[in-house]
């Protein structure tokens, strides 16, 4: 707690619902009597609003109905008014084309339910991937006090005595069965033993890097991304999140409070310590924006240089989520990196970053390794440009098979997900181990809305080689569960008229991630050629939401935010016109 000056219950921004004496409050009361609560229930008290994104369709939060009512006890027991608020539900195995369409909707809902409603802070409950930037944008634009409650990974997933972790096993047995090295009944133990509790992904994915981000940026209680969804410790989190927002209110101890370019700083180096997802760098972009922070890919890039990937984890590494919190967890991990990071930043709860983690411990050394003995010593992230991406490009090199950070070879070009679907297993396909697959039209605009097609798959004829990586590259974003030599976020993407719209069959193509290069070796007046006979596509959507997102969505070295909801000052930093309000 600060030593801050306290509000009073006049203060309240609730207080202009319930506490004036006017016909529009009568109502206010009236109707909240309706729903069986008494004055003396809500009268003077904080109005806390539970956005809860649970649903029946997303299995990462199947727990938040039980979770909520914990959140809501802690609510009531410090003296506030708890308001569950449901919110769309980003489910990432089931929404086509991606949830990457929705996360801006997401965004909105949330920060206009805080808006609208009596509110006088919030807890966001999230964890499914773009759920947590989504639900961060939107409260950090509209800057009420708030904390996030993080879902927490699921359990190990089982298979034959075997560790399996969301995704990343995945790949590996799908490559196998194409390759005929399992049979179809292993194939469905891996389907049946992979997912078995509630929870998000439990390997260092989107999931888990976003909420130790939003932990390490302070918009959590200390060690709560860590924790199993399925522990009981992760319900007592809940109780005590639903306790520590009402105090904030008291507070008013807000994002905008809390968010510094520094903590940004500690984030991104968070990330890349634990070898997290890729697409990390389009969603902590995004948020710095809204907080308006000039985070961007550069900086990515100086960062991810001198980090080491201390976290042994899958994708990257060997272990899984509940191998980390068991190790330490999050916490620990930080404590790893006292000279990379600054510990001064303030938390939600009160106190500094490093108060939060005096006194962490090291459980288990091979999972969250000592300095001396990094994973990776530096690059778990790299950041590219060239004439493929004169707006940047990301490859994740910890995940890669080393012989490919420094590769040529000629393109095999597919011009959509669809058409790589149709003929990436011909035995016609004209591919070698040394091709660099190429697909087009899968950015934010192309796809639409970037889905995770990253991680190209391997012609079936090549995984019968025993070629197991090869160099993949698009506009697409891949997920952090994923591996493999995939360069992604190519920008400008193809379906606007970016260079990768122009590669053909069986041009070269150079990637050198020492150098930080991604490049067609073709020359200037052929790519002039190909660029006057290009023609722009027709769009993807023709009503609804659709057109909305196409007209204002802005490419991924800006977070694929809406143009109209960054703040005046990331849009003078992208050379826009300031917002008007």
């Amino acid at each position: 707690m600060t030593d801050e000056p306290r509000k009073k219950p006049e203060d309240l921004r609730s207080h202009k619902w319930y506490g004036v004496k006017d016909l529009r409050s009568f109502g206010h009361r009236s109707r909240t009597a309706q729903m069986g609560f008494h004055r003396s229930d809500y009268a003077g008290k904080p109005v806390i609003a539970i956005i809860n994104t649970w649903s029946d369709i997303n299995p990462c939060h199947s727990h938040f109905k039980q979770r909520v009512e914990e959140v809501k006890r802690g609510v009531w027991q410090a003296g506030g008014f708890p308001v569950e608020m449901p919110a769309l539900s980003l489910s990432e195995p089931f929404q086509k084309p991606t949830t990457m369409l929705y996360r801006n909707l997401l965004a909105m809902e949330c920060e206009e339910l805080l808006r609208s409603y009596p509110a006088d802070g919030c807890v966001l409950m999230g964890g499914c991937d773009k759920t947590t930037p989504a639900l961060v944008m939107g409260a950090i634009s509209m800057d009420l006090p708030t904390i996030f409650m993080p879902a927490g990974p699921m359990l190990r997933g089982d298979y034959k005595g075997e560790f399996l972790g969301s995704g990343s096993d995945t790949w590996k047995y799908w490559a196998e069965l194409r390759a005929g090295n399992i049979t179809g009944d292993d194939w469905q133990d891996v389907e049946e033993g992979i997912a078995r509790s509630p929870g998000h992904c439990m390997t260092m994915g989107t999931a888990s890097t976003m909420t130790s981000a939003a932990e390490v940026l302070g918009l959590t209680l200390p060690g709560a991304a860590s924790i199993p969804a399925p522990d009981s410790r992760h319900a007592q989190m809940a109780a005590l999140t639903g306790k520590r927002i009402v105090d904030m209110v008291w507070e008013d101890l807000k994002p905008s409070d809390i968010l510094t370019a520094a903590s940004f700083d500690n984030a991104v180096t968070a990330v890349l310590a634990l070898g997290g997802s890729t697409n990390s760098i389009v969603h902590l972009i995004a948020m710095a924006r809204r907080a308006g922070i000039a985070l961007d890919l550069k900086r990515f890039d100086a960062l991810a240089r001198k980090t080491p990937v201390l976290a042994n984890l899958r994708p990257s590494g060997k272990y899984l989520m509940e191998d980390f919190f068991y190790a330490g967890g999050l916490r620990a991990l930080l404590s790893q990196l006292d000279d990379l990071m600054d510990f001064g930043q303030a938390t939600v709860n009160g106190r500094t970053l490093g108060a939060n983690i005096e006194s962490a411990k090291v459980f288990n050394d091979d999972v969250i390794r000592p300095r001396g003995n990094p994973l990776v010593a530096s690059d778990g992230l790299a950041v590219l440009t060239g004439n493929l991406a004169p707006g940047g490009a990301v490859i994740k090199p910890a995940a890669m098979e080393p012989h490919l950070s420094r590769h040529r070879g000629p393109a095999v070009v597919f011009k959509d997900y669809n058409d790589m679907a149709a003929r990436i297993d011909d035995p016609g396909l004209q591919v070698s181990r040394d091709s660099v697959i190429v697909l087009q039209s899968a950015g934010p605009q192309g796809a639409p809305g970037m889905p995770e097609w990253g991680q190209l798959p391997i012609p079936q004829k090549l995984l019968k080689e025993g070629v197991r990586d090869m160099l993949r590259i698009s506009d697409a974003r891949m997920s952090g569960t994923s591996y493999g030599a995939c360069v992604l976020h190519i920008t400008p993407e193809s379906h606007v008229g970016g260079p990768l719209a122009l590669v053909r069959d069986g041009d070269i193509v150079e990637l050198d991630v020492q150098a930080r290069s991604i490049n067609m070796l073709v020359d200037e007046v052929e790519l002039g050629k190909r660029r006057a006979a290009w023609r722009a596509p027709a769009p993807k959507f023709t009503r609804g939401y659709g057109v909305l997102y196409l007209r204002h969505i802005q490419q991924a070295d800006t977070g694929c935010d809406f143009d109209f909801l960054e703040t005046q000052e990331a849009r003078r930093t992208a050379g826009g016109e300031p917002e008007i309000h």
